[in-house]
């Protein structure tokens, strides 16, 4: 049986985006599902728009997700003299020739065909010339296509998709400064390299049965393909940043963990049954590329969103604080016991949907600092609250057990004392202690704090308020799609 051999090829000339990552996502699922070969190349023969650091980018958004390919990276701007033996192959066998029509005779013929109804496709002027070009005569290469008959695509998602041959013109394969062109490069790269199967962007369905003569220029059998339907927001116009379309690690940045990344991606045109929640070997399992969609898969940031707390709600309190702490670090906090941090992510982990908004829950359990809401800070941190919380610091500390009903017991007996409900005493207490008025349940959230921790927390708010020192929170920065 032939191995199954699949390749991600994307271009450096920019980040990694939903769009890449899903192309990647599919080849390597159909790869892993076949026990086959991922391949990673590089398509970085535009050397203008090419650069390193999108390389780079590239290569550590596929880390990230992890993406692990068996061969490569390979980079087309290596490849040169390969690329040199094709296109000599191709003139040896006539399959391809030399075109001397300049860019003004062919831009000239191309407005009459338009004038005249017609298709404005080259008209193989030079095809039968046969001739190779003089000292310093400018000529590129055309691949010598069928004139009759059909090309079919034998596509894994649409079926079959039958190109008549008389409308697919002769199309340049080298330029007139001897460089090829993208389709001869990745033709010849996937010959190379042994690719089986490709999965990509319907956007590519027009170039399939100018790639398969290509191929057969080359003595060459075709892979099977399959074209997947493109992305769009969920307005189903165009995918945009609108819509929450940046790049992959900027999802890092926002908080989203990789393997749910990954099942967000895979259920963008593929569906298995009503499955929703995959894990990294469940895709590999399930993936059929009989199921990708024929239609457009629309883009949601909120089911994204759902997608990674589901993940989140998964993980065990240890494994959720390791993932959480570079998001700790980047606020400055950092170096808490262990047992701490996972008992805290335990009461507030269902209040958040990423690990970025995880962090902001956790900020008030290992911050040095609080900073606060300020509408929050003025309604909630008067003259009248200052002085009950004060009382309340004072209770509190000497309080003979600590735990979240003993903490509840003397908040209750002094508002009875106090001659006022509750509300009017936990909701000043929860902003002297977060800084804002959402957080997890007032008394398990002093049970972890620890008994100095509430105490001081509550002195230092109102000495702050009452001195004008709060420091507010600036606007929060949007995640992607919000």
């Amino acid at each position: 049986m032939t191995e199954i051999r699949t390749r991600f090829a994307p271009s450096p000339t920019g980040f990694l985006h939903i769009g890449g990552a899903r192309t990647a996502l599919f080849n390597y699922l159909f790869a892993r599902r076949h026990g086959g070969r991922f391949i990673l190349r590089i398509e970085d023969s535009d050397r203008e728009r090419s650069t390193d650091q999108f390389t780079e980018a590239i290569l550590e958004g596929l880390a990230w997700l992890g993406l692990d390919f068996d061969e490569g990276p390979f980079f087309q701007s290596h490849r040169s003299a390969y690329y040199r033996t094709q296109i000599d192959k191709m003139l040896g066998s006539g399959s391809a020739y030399w075109c001397f029509c300049s860019a003004e005779e062919l831009d000239g013929k191309r407005k009459m065909a338009q004038a005249q109804g017609r298709a404005g496709s080259y008209d193989r002027n030079c095809r039968d010339l046969r001739r190779t070009p003089g000292e310093g005569e400018a000529a590129v290469i055309r691949l010598r296509m069928p004139l009759d008959g059909s090309t079919v695509v034998h596509d894994l998602i649409r079926g079959d998709i039958v190109f008549d041959n008389r409308e697919l013109d002769d199309l340049v394969v080298v330029r007139s400064d001897g460089t090829p062109t993208f389709h001869l490069v990745n033709v010849a790269d996937d010959i190379d390299m042994g690719i089986t199967h490709i999965l990509r962007g319907e956007d590519h369905i027009t170039n399939t049965p100018r790639q398969i003569q290509i191929f057969r220029a080359l003595g060459a059998k075709p892979p099977l393909y399959g074209h997947m339907p493109l992305i769009v927001g969920k307005d189903r116009a165009r995918l945009s940043k609108r819509h929450g379309a940046t790049s992959v690690l900027a999802y890092r940045e926002a908080g989203f963990l990789p393997e749910a990344t990954l099942n967000y991606l895979a259920r963008l045109g593929w569906s298995h049954g009503d499955q929703e929640i995959f894990s990294r070997a469940e895709l590999v399992s399930a993936f059929d590329a009989a199921a990708i969609n024929k239609s457009a898969a629309a883009f949601d940031m909120e089911k994204f969103a759902w997608v990674n707390f589901e993940h989140m709600k998964s993980k065990s309190a240890n494994e959720l604080t390791r993932a959480v702490r570079p998001y700790l670090a980047e606020r400055g906090c950092g170096g808490y016991d262990e047992r701490y941090l996972e008992t805290a992510a335990a009461l507030v982990r269902d209040r958040a949907k990423t690990l970025v908004e995880l962090a902001d829950q956790l900020a008030p359990f290992v911050g040095d600092t609080i900073a606060y809401d300020q509408a929050a800070a003025e309604k909630f941190l008067g003259e009248a609250d200052r002085a009950r919380l004060r009382g309340l610091a004072d209770e509190l500390d000497s309080l003979v057990q600590w735990n979240a009903p003993a903490v509840e017991r003397e908040f209750r007996a002094f508002c009875e004392g106090e001659g006022i409900k509750l509300g009017a005493l936990a909701q000043p207490a929860r902003v002297a202690l977060t800084g804002g008025t959402a957080s997890a349940g007032i008394f398990e959230m002093c049970a972890v704090f620890g008994r100095a921790r509430t105490v001081a927390r509550l002195r230092a708010a109102c000495a702050e308020a009452e001195a004008g020192a709060l420091t507010f929170r600036a606007p929060a920065s949007p995640q992607p799609g919000r």
